[in-house]
């Protein structure tokens, strides 16, 4: 008797989760934008929802080349703000095939890292920030120098060490391991 019983007690709590957790993963989901076509999942982290994405597949590509799946894939939390495809269509010609070369991993690590700030910075955060500081919010990335946030027009940009302006254009994209913001230029440090 106390087999069946606790036999059912077991059947009963993983029915429990099971139903419980289905609301809060629909829920969950509809926190987070679609990302190149797919969903992007609270639950996994930065790397195993990028791959999924048809619009990073030259950051992926990157990412696999600079040796920083296992870092991106850690407990972070880490804010990445994720060139599309077409972000990377704008650099100059032959610019991805080159950095992708061994040779030049040091200089793909150095710009890939300039995409990543420490910890969980939602574009709330951001804003918050910025407001604090006359309007900008400098983030200082993992690669060690800074990036400034705006808002113009209701849109976020960030501008580089360079100069160079990218546009903020899914924010939020919240990750188990951090936040992910899709921009539309590459940064350069």
């Amino acid at each position: 008797m106390t087999t069946i019983l606790t036999k059912l007690s077991l059947a009963l709590a993983s029915t429990t989760l099971i139903v419980g957790g289905a609301p809060a993963m629909a829920k969950d989901m509809g926190k987070n934008p679609m990302v190149g076509g797919a969903a992007m999942y609270p639950t996994k982290d930065i790397i195993d929802n990028a791959v999924n994405s048809k619009d990073h597949t030259t950051l992926v590509a990157a990412v696999k080349a600079a040796g920083l799946v296992d870092t991106l894939k850690g407990a972070g939390p880490f804010t990445v703000f994720a060139p599309t495809n077409a972000a990377f269509a704008k650099l100059p010609a032959g610019t991805v095939d080159t950095l992708v070369k061994p040779e030049n991993k040091a200089m793909l690590t150095k710009i890939l890292t300039y995409h990543v700030v420490a910890g969980r910075m939602t574009a709330k955060d951001i804003a918050a920030k910025a407001k604090m500081n006359g309007g900008k919010a400098v983030l200082t990335t993992v690669q060690g120098e800074s990036l400034t946030a705006w808002q113009k027009d209701g849109a976020w940009y960030l501008t580089d060490a360079k100069g160079g302006m990218s546009k903020i254009t899914i924010a939020n994209v919240m990750q188990s391991n951090g936040v992910i913001h899709v921009v539309d230029t590459v940064l350069m440090p």
